[in-house]
């Protein structure tokens, strides 16, 4: 036996063995452990949320993941893909289109839009977002030109907001249904006329409002007028009943004091006194200036008054 191995020597043949080496076995579990992480990796799935995933066996879509979570798929053999679940945005580049009274008008707007049946998606579209933006650009912009040519540039500008977009949808219908697309909403950012007409159109619309500004003014002024006049003519009326009325009162008060009066002066004794006090009266005013001398004739009813007090 020696040092560094072993030599046996067994009918003249002389054999030698190697020492054992346990470094060898580890390499081997190394790689074996190396080689099934590979193969776990392969396997594993892993689908978010907001996606699906698409397992292909040569190619082929074999079966579509649509729930969160981990799955498996068989190794080398197929190969996973995934397509957006959530609600895209797509931009359409603005374009020109036409209103029913010949009018041009520019339209900006966008579609809201997810994926609703990934196969579909898949055999239509070959699972490119590109190709389903170009797809629904062409739809879309076809059902704006549609809607808009039946409408006119008034309607349009007045139905701009809801239901306008509602319209679009409508004409739409389930056009993108065969894609394996949902359509969720056409909205537009911006609904214009054209720069080089624009101001024009403006002039004229303002033009437009004037004029019926102008006509309800005028119609404002005119009813106030009637109003003005008829109340008018009702005071006018009124003050007339009324002084109609105050006269046939001044004149029954008139009446009834001659009546009283009569009635108090009805004998002799008052009559006379009445007429003394009418005659002092008289003189009293006769009297009221600077001259306080009074001039009467023998044959005045004063004097004669005065004769007749003495």
């Amino acid at each position: 036996m020696e040092a560094n191995g072993m030599k046996q020597q067994d009918e003249g043949t002389v054999r030698y063995r190697e020492p054992y080496k346990p470094g060898g076995v580890l390499i081997i579990i190394a790689v074996l452990l190396v080689l099934a992480g590979i193969v776990l990796s392969q396997s594993m799935v892993i689908t978010e949320q907001d996606e699906y995933t698409l397992i292909r066996q040569f190619g082929k879509v074999d079966h579509i993941i649509s729930e969160p979570g981990l799955t498996f798929k068989i190794p080398f053999m197929q190969t996973s893909e995934t397509l957006p679940k959530k609600i895209l945005v797509t931009d359409l580049p603005a374009s020109d289109v036409i209103t029913m009274d010949k009018k041009t008008m520019v339209a900006d707007s966008y579609v809201l839009w997810r994926v609703s049946d990934p196969l579909k998606f898949v055999q239509t579209l070959n699972s490119q977002i590109s190709n389903a933006e170009a797809r629904i650009s062409t739809t879309v912009y076809n059902s704006i030109k549609n809607v808009i040519s039946s409408m006119s540039q008034n309607e349009v500008i007045s139905g701009r907001e809801g239901r306008l977009s509602d319209t679009i949808m409508e004409n739409i219908g389930d056009t993108m249904d065969g894609y394996g697309i949902e359509l969720l909403s056409v909205e537009t950012k911006r609904l214009d006329l054209p720069s080089d007409n624009k101001q024009a159109v403006y002039e004229r619309m303002i033009s437009e409002r004037n004029n019926i500004a102008a006509s309800y003014t005028a119609e404002g002024e005119s009813e106030a007028m009637k109003i003005r006049t008829a109340t008018d003519n009702e005071i006018s009326v009124n003050i007339s009943a009324a002084e109609a009325e105050a006269e046939k009162l001044i004149a029954e008060g008139e009446a009834e004091y001659m009546r009283i009066l009569s009635a108090a002066y009805a004998d002799e004794d008052r009559a006379d006194f009445y007429t003394f006090v009418r005659a002092l009266d008289a003189a009293k005013i006769a009297l009221s200036g600077e001259n306080k001398t009074l001039i009467l004739s023998s044959d005045s009813p004063l004097v004669q008054i005065f004769n007749n007090v003495e």
